[in-house]
């Protein structure tokens, strides 16, 4: 019904950057002048999900320090392979939601495309880092997953995930973005991205433009997580979507040893919102296996969302949820 049509392949800078990404545990250590005598033990090479993180993110990393924010969620310990009871390789649910490979429905009036399964960043605690991307993702049945789509009229919002859609290339995203027009009842797309976090040279005029010309409106949720990721360079690249008519939220995620602070939190949502970005949820851990050690209890989460109410305005404040397999929607913690 809607078959892709041919792109030519190109190589974007921002696509030499994650080339270079770190990939070596040792490498990224040498670079910030640590001795792994000062870290938890890392963990053993060739377990998959391993350490990917680009030289710019490792740019904003304190040298020096084993306890940065930023490199605690990127370096990959042992302790990952500890087996918790309750933390699982499916922690919300997404297989049992697959309505065809590629697209997931949980919520009314909104569809999830896993659009690829390519990440610039391996993020510790990520929900889906045991997804079996190589057989569900959209990026190798995109024409299923549009046709699916297409034949649930009740969807007004595609939602475009990952791994992370901005992995995909400019001519890629063109020609999904063009086939998700063809439908007549999407009115937006949500792009769920944490690449110009990590690589804001991602965002380029190209794909500022595609966004501001589709007559879907976009809206765009990066995913920082810290005040030290909020830079320049990244106001500079969120303003291009901006001025193109894209709305911007955040959405973090409540780590231990990360952001686990009233002040971190209230330094994130101040910086987001000087570079025209709103703060729309901070996101319980979901249980997944290997990421036990960042989970703050639901009683300290709750105290840390009292706190910035008393610090901070009403709509600087987001929204603390977490997400329950076979909810209609988002549950506040």
């Amino acid at each position: 019904m809607i078959p892709p049509s041919p792109v030519r392949l190109e190589t974007e800078p921002w696509q030499h950057d994650i080339a270079r990404a770190i990939t070596d545990p040792a490498e990224l250590l040498r670079i910030l002048g640590l001795d792994q005598r000062d870290l938890p033990p890392l963990r053993a090479t060739g377990h998959g999900f391993g350490l990917r993180v680009p030289r710019y993110f490792v740019g904003l990393m304190r040298p020096g320090d084993p306890r940065d924010p930023l490199l605690a969620q990127v370096l990959p310990l042992a302790l990952e392979d500890e087996v918790v009871p309750g933390y699982s390789v499916d922690p919300v649910g997404d297989l049992s939601a697959l309505r065809q490979p590629g697209i997931l429905h949980k919520y009314r009036g909104r569809a999830l495309m896993l659009a690829t399964g390519a990440c610039a960043v391996h993020c510790r605690y990520c929900f889906r880092r045991h997804f079996p991307y190589a057989e569900q993702s959209g990026h190798r049945h995109w024409r299923g997953a549009l046709e699916t789509l297409a034949d649930m009229p009740e969807v007004d919002e595609l939602i475009l995930s990952g791994g992370d859609p901005l992995s995909l290339s400019d001519p890629r995203l063109a020609e999904l973005l063009a086939a998700a027009e063809r439908i007549p009842a999407l009115r937006r797309v949500r792009i769920h991205t944490r690449l110009p976090v990590v690589l804001p040279g991602r965002v380029t005029p190209r794909l500022a433009e595609m966004l501001a010309a589709s007559r879907l409106r976009p809206v765009v949720v990066v995913h920082a997580n810290h005040p030290n990721e909020v830079t320049n360079q990244l106001g500079n690249a969120l303003k291009r979507l901006a001025d193109g008519g894209a709305a911007l939220l955040n959405q973090a995620v409540l780590l231990k040893s990360v952001n686990d602070s009233a002040d971190t939190l209230v330094s994130l949502s101040e910086s987001l919102f000087d570079i025209g970005v709103l703060p729309y949820y901070l996101h319980a851990l979901d249980p997944v296996a290997g990421a036990t050690h960042f989970d703050v209890t639901r009683e300290d989460a709750k105290r840390l969302l009292a706190a910035l109410r008393t610090r901070l305005p009403g709509y600087l404040v987001p929204r603390l949820v977490h997400e329950v397999p076979g909810q209609p929607y988002k549950l506040p913690v």
